[in-house]
């Protein structure tokens, strides 16, 4: 059953405006959204694209986000995030707590936000997707949704957010093998690009 964050819910109604008119998002493939929960794989090229895809999405979308420990070790940022339901996630370690919550998460039918490569990546640069993000899809039984954000950030200039098709990870094993999930995730990344029109080599 899915689950609603009260303070999620507050408070992206408050910031929703103002941010969708700093920053207009112009948003496609909103029918791609499943009713079930997913797990959103994302570029990530801002700090501002969390934000962005969240206040794109309607409040009635239950989301929750993986984001780096560090973020949480910020006075005030940290409290803010974690009461938006957002979990940090150690990702120079396997992090077990951290894929326990997503698991639980995606169960409890809450869609969850992951950004693969990690890390921001500038135009040009290439970075290996982590095949964490297939694993939580396949022990949680979901598909994986490829969403692609622009990477330009000038206020007031729209900025395109674009959802592909769910994909169903393919695998062998009752849980996948580490070999598969880097191919699942490198297959569900280069969809990503592919909708921003952006070819992976």
């Amino acid at each position: 059953m899915k689950k609603k964050n009260p303070f999620y819910a507050f408070i992206w109604a408050i910031l929703r405006p103002l941010i969708l008119w700093l920053f207009p998002v112009e948003i496609q493939g909103r029918e791609n959204l499943p009713d079930e929960p997913v797990v959103l794989c994302a570029n990530h090229s801002s700090a501002w694209d969390p934000v962005l895809i969240v206040c794109a999405l309607h409040d009635d979308v239950p989301l929750r986000i993986m984001a780096k420990q560090q973020l949480f070790r910020i006075p005030v940022v940290g409290g803010f995030i974690r009461y938006m339901g957002a979990f940090p996630v150690d990702r120079g370690n396997s992090d077990i707590g951290a894929i326990k919550t997503a698991i639980k998460s995606l169960k409890d039918g809450i869609s969850l936000l992951i950004f693969p490569e990690g890390t921001r990546v500038k135009k040009g640069q290439h970075v290996q997707p982590k095949g964490g993000a297939t694993m939580i899809a396949i022990r949680s039984g979901v598909k994986m949704l490829p969403v692609f954000i622009s990477s330009t950030r000038r206020l007031f200039h729209k900025l395109s957010l674009i959802i592909g098709k769910p994909y169903a990870p393919v695998y062998t094993e009752r849980k996948g093998t580490a070999e598969e999930y880097q191919q699942n995730v490198d297959e569900v990344m280069r969809q990503v690009y592919e909708l921003g029109g952006v070819r992976c080599e």
